[in-house]
């Protein structure tokens, strides 16, 4: 029978090619900006434009870095130039309100000690005064300082107000995870995909095989060998926490320095209104590498950034619709360890039957900290 099988076979094989008509030659190459993919629906997509970030998969730059945008720049003194609103004001506070008042007051002491070491030097006074009191100028020197407090503490209250204001709805969602001693990002809302960022290493300093850092990169020691994606123009809701000891995700030109805690999930936003490569580091003690835990962000427009998510494997939520993605904390239940710990423990030991109540899900929202069984942020 298995002969009889193998025979028909051969032989429906055989007839196939004798009856079947001449292939058509092969089609000439496809032209330039046509995808040769085979698609998986009714049309191919469309190769992607040379400034597409979906051409950066590998972490390889796809923006260029400007100078003196974005990163620290030699012989250049005052604060980057800042690309938020919160940024732009606090800018203006620093350089309009701080340093004239801090200018002045040092400038007045200056002058007040040395108009009281000439004018009550001894050789001016053999005889001292007995004065100890004088109510105008005791007026003086109290009143002004409460004055000058005030005038700063009004733009700086409504600064601090404006840095922790909740993010609307239809913000793009970036957990920050720190470790030591790289970056791990999360994008809850475009499908939970990851992104490690470690820093890239000088020629002299890589391995065989490895990527250097080059200029195109990034200035040494703030290149990472992955960029993170944001959208200009768009809230960004910051999320920050850490898996071992506390780091903090400071970028000068967003005016944000957010501390990542252990068991804790820190929460701020801000809007990016300038596309361009920005730099940041850790700026918080962290351990021996501390220094080397660079932050690399390449702010594009809204249609790459839904590019950049898709090229990652991750969706674009409903447009306007507040986050409705709980964001555990790392180690808790629902998180990405947790959720490998039980997959391996799954297939280890099979599925488990008969189970009547399931355990309870403990994972911290991100602005709320409700306690509970296993919270670790308590």
């Amino acid at each position: 029978m298995a002969a009889g099988l193998a025979l028909a076979s051969l032989g429906g094989v055989g007839q196939a090619a004798t009856t079947a008509p001449n292939p058509a030659p092969q089609a000439a190459a496809a032209p330039a900006g046509v995808s040769n993919t085979a698609p998986t629906t009714a049309a191919a997509p469309a190769t992607a434009k040379p400034a597409s970030p979906e051409l950066a998969l590998d972490g390889a730059p796809a923006m260029s870095v400007l100078p003196h945008i974005g990163q620290p720049t030699n012989g250049v003194f005052g604060l980057q130039t800042q690309v938020t609103k919160n940024g732009v004001f606090a800018h203006w506070m620093h350089d309009s309100i701080l340093m004239p008042t801090i200018t002045a007051v040092c400038v007045l002491v200056l002058a007040l000690l040395f108009w009281v070491i000439f004018r009550f030097r001894r050789s001016a006074n053999p005889v001292p005064s007995k004065t100890s009191h004088n109510t105008f100028i005791e007026i003086i020197w109290t009143l002004a300082p409460v004055v000058i407090l005030v005038l700063i503490a009004v733009p700086s209250i409504g600064l601090l107000q404006a840095q922790f204001k909740p993010a609307p709805s239809g913000a793009v969602t970036l957990k920050a995870i720190g470790n030591q001693w790289y970056w791990t990002y999360q994008y809850p809302d475009n499908g939970g995909f990851e992104i490690t960022a470690n820093m890239l290493k000088e020629k002299d300093q890589v391995a065989p095989g490895e990527r250097a850092r080059t200029d195109a990169d990034g200035p040494r020691l703030l290149a990472a060998d992955n960029r993170i994606v944001l959208p200009v123009g768009v809230p960004i809701r910051l999320i920050t926490t850490a898996n071992d000891v506390i780091h903090s995700w400071a970028v000068p030109a967003f005016w944000i320095k957010l501390d990542a805690i252990p068991g804790r999930l820190n929460e701020t936003s801000f809007t990016i209104d300038k596309p361009g490569v920005y730099f940041g580091q850790c700026s918080e003690l962290c351990g021996a590498r501390h220094a080397f835990m660079p932050i690399a962000v390449e702010a594009v427009p809204p249609a790459q950034f839904a590019a950049w998510v898709k090229a990652k494997g991750g969706t674009m939520p409903t447009p306007g619709k507040a986050s409705d993605k709980v964001i555990p904390q790392p180690g808790a239940d629902g998180s990405a360890a947790k959720a490998g710990e039980a997959a391996a423990a799954s297939n280890t030991t099979g599925p488990v039957e008969n189970a009547t109540v399931a355990a309870p899900a403990t994972t911290q929202g991100a602005t709320s900290n409700p306690a509970g069984a296993g919270n670790a942020g308590q």
